[in-house]
Parts: structure tokens; sequence; C-alpha cells
């Protein structure tokens, strides 16, 4: 069953690098870099979150969402905590790439503003839909299993790489999307979350990202007076690692 689980979120995984492939095309705004709005991009979150939503009330998903924890929990013994922090590795990779010389789509500065937009959209919906539904989750530790936080933030930034370098080569939004598939894929491994909450987490993140994009040109307007990357800029980024909350302080120069 935990096998089944595994090939169900892969196509989950497959279907959304399809999508993205297919938003290459989307035509860009003459005087940004930025993606202009596609109703169509809403299709694979929309989908993903619907199934999270659903398998809330759903007798068949929460039928399944048990099935697979008996298989987890009968079949695996020791947990394994890469997943605190390959759910940072996706984003972590666009500015890594940017040091190493691969330039993305964006200055330092935008790439820098969309993320922490990204960020904000994200962990809000996590943390308010946390605070609202109270799943238990399948270790019965708490009530703050739907959606999964860590997901969210993997497929935010799976979703971010793939924007800032899908024009260098589709793969590393590919490899980014595998990452954070194993990200999702770990948290039911360790019976920290059930399918629906990964499911959701994934279309929360992938979501949070396009609408830092669209958005971000009115977002840079309202912050910046100049369009020089030369000038300095300072953000507050916020933290969550789904236990605990904090603030960072980044300076782009």
């Amino acid at each position: 069953m935990f096998y089944k689980a595994v090939s169900l979120v892969f196509l989950f995984v497959f279907l959304s690098a399809n999508a993205q492939q297919n938003d290459s095309i989307t035509k860009l705004d003459s005087t940004s870099n930025h993606l202009k709005f596609n109703y169509k991009q809403l299709i694979i979150p929309g989908v993903l979150i619907g199934y999270g939503v659903i398998g809330i009330g759903n007798d068949q998903l929460l039928s399944f969402n048990h099935q697979i924890k008996a298989e987890v929990t009968e079949d695996i013994d020791e947990k394994i905590t890469i997943d605190d922090f390959s759910q940072y590795a996706p984003a972590a990779s666009v500015y890594a790439l940017n040091a190493f010389g691969v330039k993305g789509k964006n200055n330092m500065r935008d790439r820098s503003v969309i993320f922490v937009t990204s960020y904000v959209i994200m962990a809000s919906t996590v943390l308010g839909l946390k605070s609202i539904v109270k799943e238990e989750r399948p270790d019965a530790s708490s009530k703050n299993s739907f959606p999964s936080g860590h997901t969210a933030t993997a497929f935010a930034g799976a979703e971010f790489l793939w924007q800032e370098y899908k024009d260098k080569s589709i793969w590393y939004g590919i490899a980014g999307y595998a990452v954070a598939t194993g990200t999702g894929l770990f948290r039911i491994y360790n019976n920290r979350h059930w399918l629906t909450d990964v499911a959701a987490g994934a279309g929360i993140g992938i979501l949070s990202t396009k609408l830092a994009y669209w958005i971000n040109p009115y977002i840079t307007r309202k912050l910046f007076k100049s369009s020089s990357e030369s000038n300095s800029t300072s953000m507050i980024m916020p933290f969550y690692n789904g236990q605990q909350y904090g603030l960072g302080f980044v300076k782009v120069f």
C-alpha cells in the first residue's frame, strides 16, 4: 500500500513537471521577466489541494490514508529525518547555482523578493489551515497535520527553481521537483503526515510561488523607486520548520 502511495505522489510530480513545461511557452511581459497570469497554471496545484481538502472528510480517502499508515508502521521501524533538511534544498539551489555563475531569470533583488513573497504566502496558508483543521498526525503526536508544512516548503522551492532556470535546462526543475517529492514521501515514511496532507502541501507550495511571480511587478514598484541592481536591499525573511517560528535578515547588494 505504501508503494501505491509512492506511485501516486510521483504521478503528481510528473504531471506538475509536464504542466510546468507547457508554462515555458507562455508569453512573458515585454518589459519584465515575470509570468503573466494563465488559468491553466492553476490546474495542477488545484488538483493537489482539492485532493487534500476532499480527503479530510471523504471516507474512501481517509481509509486509504489509514491503510498507508498501517503499512508504514508495520514495515518501517527506523525514521529518516532527511526531510527536515531536504525541504530547503530546491530553494537553496537557486542561490547556489547563481553563486557558481549559472544566472537565473531574475537578478538577485527580484529573485529574493519573489522568494520571500512566496514563503509568506505559503507559511500563512499552512499555519492558517493547521489552526483551523486541527487534524491529528498519524503518530498522534499533535493535531496540526493538515497540510504538510515541510512538503509545502519543498514544493514552493521546487517551483522557484523551475521558474528561475527552466530556460537554461528543464532538468534543474525536474531535479527540484524530485527532491520535493522525496520530502513529501519521507513525511509519510516517518509517520508524520497522511497522503492527503502531503498532496495539499505540494499544491499550496506550487501555487504560492506562482502567485509570488504574478504579483512581483506590483510589489517591486511599491518597494523600490529605482530598478538598479546596484542598490542595497534589506529584507526580513520568515522562518518556519514545522515546529519553530523565526525571522531571518537578508541583505542584497
